[in-house]
Order: C-alpha cells, then sequence, then structure tokens
C-alpha cells in the first residue's frame, strides 16, 4: 500500500494565537539593553509603581500572517529614548518573523518611565 502525501499548499496551516505573540514579544523587548517593564494600567492609570523589573505589556491583533503590535516598556534614564525604541522595533521584526514566520506590520512603543541608575542595580 502507498500512502500519498498531499502537496505543501494542500496540507493544514499553523496559527499563533496573540497571546503566545504577546508573550514572545514582550520577551524579545527585554533583549535590547536598557529596557524594563511598565505597570499594568487601567483606564490609563498605572496601577503601581513603574518598576524596571516588572514585565514589557504588549498586545497584539492579528490579521492572517501579519502582526501589530502596540508595546508598552520602560527605558533606562541614560539610554536615548529614540534609539532604543528602534532597537527594539527592529529587533521584535527580527523575533518575531523568525520565530513564528509572521509578518510584523506596525509596532507602536509607548515609554512609560526613565529609571534611573540605582533602580537597576540589584540589591545585595
Amino acid at each position: 500500500m502507498t500512502v500519498h502525501l498531499p502537496e505543501v499548499a494542500e496540507r493544514g496551516r499553523t496559527t499563533v494565537a496573540p497571546l503566545a505573540l504577546e508573550r514572545i514579544a514582550a520577551r524579545a523587548a527585554t533583549d535590547v539593553a536598557g529596557v524594563g517593564g511598565s505597570a499594568r494600567r487601567l483606564a490609563g492609570v498605572a496601577l503601581g509603581a513603574e518598576k524596571v523589573d516588572q514585565a514589557v505589556r504588549v498586545h497584539a491583533v492579528v490579521d492572517g500572517d501579519i502582526v501589530n503590535l502596540a508595546v508598552r516598556l520602560s527605558v533606562g534614564y541614560l539610554a536615548p529614548v529614540a534609539a532604543t525604541a528602534d532597537a527594539v522595533r527592529a529587533h521584535l521584526l527580527d523575533r518575531i518573523g523568525k520565530w513564528t514566520g509572521m509578518t510584523v506590520g506596525r509596532v507602536d512603543i509607548a515609554v512609560t518611565a526613565l529609571h534611573t541608575a540605582h533602580e537597576n542595580r540589584v540589591p545585595r
């Protein structure tokens, strides 16, 4: 008995859930030097203090093979904000494409806080 596999175009399709994309993007954003997390927000108001060790917040909207990202993060005080945001955007374009095979259409970045050097130190 011979088994014939369907052509690649006829096989199924892999989909990536928006929540998975959000987690992938949040983790990838922290690969960039000087990037920290952002406090949760309710109606635009931060719930708690903005701390560098919090998670980067990401909201993903998927339309077919295109994903649009809204990212909320913090930046170290001496790091250039625009250059850091550009580095995060480029890194997310690269990583999301490599890890999921999806195309990133748009990355909106909101910097919610600047952290001083003493906030970045680990207490001993």
